[in-house]
């Protein structure tokens, strides 16, 4: 028989993760968790891989909270398959160092067993929130216009 996850599960977890309670966050979680933020670890030092629960837990109650105060987690879709969740977010914090707001969006996919999270992909919008976290907007170049020519990249 295949394990399908309970909407129920999936909106407890997220109902305990918005409220930032790490011992709800915990009852919830595979002692084997695997946690993974996509983005630039050098700006976003919350990126990156965690490992089993204890790494986890300490993301969500020391890591994340050093950097930025979340204010606000809406979930806006999620879409239930089998033992997997995705889910569309927004995260909106109050950076530590200067009391500057940031809100970008963000996607989940999880993936659970026994009703616990073994697992969760989370790919943030980071180059808005890299923007965010700088205070001003990234100069990126625009390799559009070709130096010689009638070259277009597309």
């Amino acid at each position: 028989m295949t394990y399908s996850v309970p909407r129920a599960v999936v909106e407890a977890f997220y109902e305990a993760y918005a409220s930032h309670d790490t011992g709800r966050i915990a009852g919830l979680l595979d002692d084997d968790v695997e946690w993974t933020i996509s983005g630039p670890v050098d700006v976003l030092s919350f990126c990156g891989v965690r490992r089993g629960k204890p790494a986890v837990l300490d993301l969500v109650d020391r890591v994340v909270p050093s950097i930025y105060r979340v204010i606000k987690f809406t979930q806006e879709s999620i879409l239930l398959d089998g033992d997997r969740a995705a889910t569309l977010n927004r995260m909106s914090g109050r950076r530590c160092a200067d009391g500057r707001i940031i809100s970008y969006r963000l996607a989940h996919f999880l993936r659970f067993k026994d009703d616990r999270l073994i697992s969760i992909l989370s790919l943030i919008d980071s180059f808005d929130a890299v923007e965010q976290m700088l205070g001003h907007t990234l100069d990126v170049p625009d390799e559009r216009r070709a130096e010689t020519g009638d070259l277009v990249a597309v």
